[in-house]
């Protein structure tokens, strides 16, 4: 069993795109030990991120996509946690949009593992409700980070540009359905569930439609 354990705060903002602004609350995970821990999405509000960091070494701030409700703070986070932001070169347009003069420091492949506290965090590219979002699986931990790829209750949202819901729908079928029943799956925004509790209802969703 891992060591690594879940962290978990939550922050506020407004989510932009397509000339639209909406407010939300995003959850930021931290995935680690006392020593050291890995950031997963970068929302809001740098400092509350860093007072959760608590002086550990940050091993990178991973984010699941470009969204801007999702990196408005990682350069700032980055900076301050001398840390390196990796992204999913699929999702460059997105993170451009937010960030115009800093790139991210390294990409992100399907198949990549990122260490942290003696735990690998494998990368699995999900494209839909971005093209390059990202679940992360520590297998080890029994543990998903999905992003806004899927939640309880169903896929993330596909109505805007760059999304696209048969994609989302393959993605979520063919990539995460298929782990442990028990793989706790932890959102983007919003409540936990399970891969088990979610795996029944993929023809509800796709009769739902996007």
């Amino acid at each position: 069993m891992s060591d690594a354990r879940v962290e978990h705060l939550t922050t506020s903002g407004v989510f932009t795109l397509d000339g639209g602004s909406w407010e939300v609350d995003n959850n930021v995970w931290l995935f680690g030990d006392d020593e050291e821990v890995v950031v997963i999405d970068a929302p809001h509000d740098a400092d509350t991120i860093v007072e959760a960091v608590n002086g550990r070494r940050v091993v990178a701030v991973v984010c699941t996509h470009g969204h801007n409700d999702h990196v408005n703070a990682a350069p700032a986070l980055a900076d301050m946690v001398d840390a390196p932001i990796l992204l999913h070169p699929d999702d460059r347009v997105l993170w451009d949009m937010t960030h115009p003069d800093r790139a991210p420091d390294g990409e992100l492949a399907d198949g990549q593992v990122v260490k942290v506290a003696g735990t690998e965090l494998r990368v699995i590219h999900t494209p839909g409700h971005a093209p390059g979002a990202v679940c992360l699986y520590a297998p080890e931990a029994g543990v998903l980070f999905s992003g806004d790829t899927l939640f309880q209750g169903g896929p993330g949202a596909t109505g805007r540009s760059y999304s696209d819901f048969p994609t989302i729908v393959a993605s979520i079928r063919d990539r995460l359905l298929s782990l442990p029943k028990e793989t706790v799956v932890n959102t983007g925004h919003g409540d936990s569930t399970t891969i088990g509790a979610e795996a029944p209802h993929l023809q509800e969703w796709i009769d739902r439609g996007a």
